[in-house]
């Protein structure tokens, strides 16, 4: 990683400054994006559609915690203060974030939000369609929306006609609204057992945790050991050796929570990250089950007079439900014209390589890895830049004068 003392000096390499490389999302890709272009002396132009950079951070809830550590979640040229703590609070990353623009001095254009991009008429770099009317033609453009843009509701049978209270985890907050409530969370991926631990601590008279697969939970440290350091580990090795031994590791560090509904699960660990299935974290799930102050029921299936209707055919009425049911990328509208995206809408490539089809065209935050995603969107900036200062000095090389 880059030395984050200083701010970086721009390399000799022809600055662009009539046509910069757009980046969309001022998230935490988007301005190590920003910034590393910056570095290879690459005029960058961040375009963000809400009125202050780190727009979904700063909509998480409040007691979310980065899963990884503070000394491998900073992004290029700034580390994050000591202060910060080895677990970096919802509000600290934020406020990183905006030091990282008045430190790196970046150029950021709020509450514009691209609509298209698609290629410039006399073909060369990018023309981007935003907010307004606005045409902007760019030389590259790097798509930094994120991995949680749009909260994903499924459609659930009876859930128009479903009368009681129904949030997506984007929309909560803290237990505070839901003293003395009973509610069910449903989805047990790092959001749900998250808001479901913080509802029992938060004082709610009963909560359920709906879960259709049982996850994979891991301890977020051991003996000082962090998971991701780990996930660094095992990273690029064989997925099924991973498998064989996470397994041991598992019965070893986690106890067996079959007896309260949530057996191990039967596929492995690393088998499940490549489907894009993160293991959760214990921030207090594993307590929580075992003293029954969590209660496992089946996933949801619908909703049908006014009760919750699972999986193995219960019906429950809970005041609230809670759907931390995850995120759409929404990239269709944006790039999927330009044969970009894979069946489920992800970019079909990421990092420093750019798609057959688009050249010029780059993507970062649209993985979920289980090295840390801060760590990965970090290196993939400055992999990034590199790339594309390279290709702006072949345009150049190949202009006349």
């Amino acid at each position: 990683m880059a030395d984050s003392t200083a701010t970086s000096t721009p390399r000799a390499v022809p600055s662009h400054e009539d046509r910069p490389v757009y980046v969309i999302g001022g998230g935490p890709g988007g301005l190590a994006a920003a910034h590393a272009l910056r570095a290879q002396g690459v005029r960058a132009v961040v375009l963000e559609k809400s009125d202050r950079v780190g727009a979904s951070w700063r909509r998480h809830y409040d007691r979310l915690h980065l899963h990884t550590t503070r000394r491998l979640s900073a992004l290029p040229g700034l580390p994050m203060p000591r202060s910060f703590g080895r677990w970096v609070s919802r509000d600290n990353v934020v406020r990183y974030l905006e030091k990282y623009v008045e430190h790196h001095q970046l150029e950021i254009v709020t509450g514009v939000e691209v609509s298209r991009v698609e290629p410039a008429p006399d073909g060369t770099g990018w023309l981007l369609h935003a907010t307004g009317g606005r045409e902007l033609t760019g030389s590259a453009v790097v798509v930094a929306t994120g991995h949680n843009h749009t909260p994903h509701l499924p459609d659930w049978p009876g859930r128009d006609a479903y009368t009681g209270e129904l949030l997506h985890a984007g929309d909560y907050r803290n237990a505070t609204p839901h003293a003395g409530r009973d509610v069910l969370v449903v989805g047990v991926g790092n959001t749900g057992a998250e808001i479901a631990v913080d509802l029992v601590e938060g004082g709610a008279s009963r909560v359920r945790l709906a879960v259709r697969t049982a996850p994979h939970i891991v301890r977020r440290s051991t003996a000082g050991w962090a998971a991701q350091f780990t996930g660094i580990v095992v990273r690029r090795l064989p997925v099924r050796l991973v498998d064989l031994l996470a397994g041991p590791m598992a019965r070893l560090s986690v106890p067996d929570l079959s007896a309260q509904g949530l057996p191990r699960p039967d596929t492995g660990l690393y088998s499940r990250v490549r489907e894009g299935s993160i293991p959760v974290q214990d921030v207090g799930l594993i307590d929580a089950v075992r003293k029954g102050r969590v209660e496992i029921v089946a996933a949801v299936d619908g909703f049908e007079d006014g009760k919750v209707v699972l999986a193995d055919g219960n019906r429950i009425g809970p005041d609230v439900v809670i759907a931390a049911t995850g995120y759409a990328r929404a990239l269709e509208d944006l790039v999927g014209h330009l044969d970009v995206l894979d069946g489920r809408g992800r970019p079909t490539v990421h990092g420093a390589r750019t798609p057959r089809t688009a050249p010029g065209l780059y993507f970062t935050g649209f993985t979920n890895p289980i090295s840390g995603m801060f760590r990965e969107l970090a290196i993939d900036a400055e992999k990034i830049a590199k790339a594309v200062a390279k290709a702006l000095a072949r345009t150049t090389a190949r202009t006349p004068a």
